[in-house]
């Protein structure tokens, strides 16, 4: 079941809104420190659901850290949230800011759910990093210019 979803660019005003709703945030004071740079570089989304915009219910990061290439490392989606269709309307709101002819982002092997939804918006998989968690390797995934 999927309801309403604007996304916007975050504002200051978000970042406390972003943290409460990110459980690492919550728990790592880098986390916050990595939300209140991108906010302030205009790098953060924030999702909203349409009937009520003060009500965040998620946010992604897009910034050019990955080679230089547009890059996603962070979409986070409010646990009461998921499976609504946040994560689909902010990744293709980050897709369209996209200045170059890729885009990649990364997940963990064991995000499902996140590899399940860059199948369905046209990413393929493009190399594997070992070790940032253990047991557990990050994926590399790449959407060409072609397919954005």
């Amino acid at each position: 079941m999927s309801f309403q979803t604007q996304v916007r660019i975050a504002q200051s005003v978000d970042i406390d809104s972003i943290v409460e709703l990110d459980p690492i945030a919550r728990q790592e004071p880098g986390r916050r420190t990595f939300i209140a740079q991108a906010v302030a570089a205009g790098q953060c989304w924030a999702a909203t659901a349409a009937e009520d915009a003060s009500a965040l219910v998620g946010y992604g990061v897009l910034d050019r850290s990955f080679f230089g290439h547009d890059f996603i490392p962070l979409i986070v989606v409010k646990r009461s949230a998921r499976r609504r269709g946040v994560a689909t309307a902010i990744m293709r709101t980050l897709e369209l800011q996209c200045q170059g002819g890729k885009l990649f982002t990364s997940t963990n092997r064991s995000n499902i759910a996140m590899r399940q939804l860059l199948g369905r918006l046209g990413f393929i998989r493009s190399g594997q990093i070992e070790n940032l968690d253990d047991g557990d390797p990050e994926l590399v995934f790449v959407k060409l210019r072609s397919s954005l």
